[in-house]
């Protein structure tokens, strides 16, 4: 990875913290999807993911976010629940499009990673959904995650979440130091 050319720094949201994840999924989910998916969906999505009730019951319910920030300035976002004792799902991990290739991902995803090292039981599988045509699924690639297998999940309205599963595993940390350390 090129060294990031701004300081990023990540922490964990609190419910205080919905209108800041709310306003950068309002600029990065459409940047991502718009090209992607029907004409209607993302609206559709934007309400059932990212309505302030929806994010106050994700939490409630044990999704644990995280924000990333670059320079101080908030720039990225995710969110990762614990579904068994060795299962996680990555439920959302975004960059707004400024900040994509700056290192940000890679930050969000490592945070992703060290978040199931101290909440689960190791071997631990961490899944994600992401839609078959987005760009991600190379970034998914490189850092280390396996396509599962492929889903089309309907989510109503006539609607579809046309994905992978992908999938790494979380094993213990290695004595010595590796380029990726999963």
């Amino acid at each position: 990875m090129l060294s990031p050319l701004f300081m990023i720094s990540i922490r964990k949201a609190t419910e205080h913290d919905i209108p800041l994840i709310r306003a950068l999924a309002e600029v990065v989910f459409p940047a991502t999807y718009e090209k992607l998916l029907p004409q209607g969906q993302v609206p559709f999505m934007m309400e059932w993911m990212y309505s302030e009730e929806s994010l106050q019951r994700q939490m409630a319910e044990g999704h644990t976010y995280y924000i990333a920030y670059a320079d101080g300035q908030p720039c990225g976002y995710l969110s990762v629940e614990r579904q068994g004792e060795q299962l996680f799902h990555l439920q959302k991990i975004y960059v707004l499009p400024d900040y994509q290739g700056q290192g940000v991902g890679e930050q969000l995803f490592r945070q992703a990673v060290a978040h199931v090292r101290q909440e689960g039981q190791l071997p631990a599988t961490i899944e994600l959904n992401v839609n078959r045509e987005n760009r991600a699924v190379s970034f998914y690639l490189k850092m280390g995650m396996h396509r599962a297998r492929t889903v089309d999940v309907a989510i109503g309205d006539g609607f579809y979440m046309n994905d992978y599963i992908m999938e790494l595993t979380v094993e213990e940390r290695a004595e010595r130091k590796e380029e990726r350390d999963f």
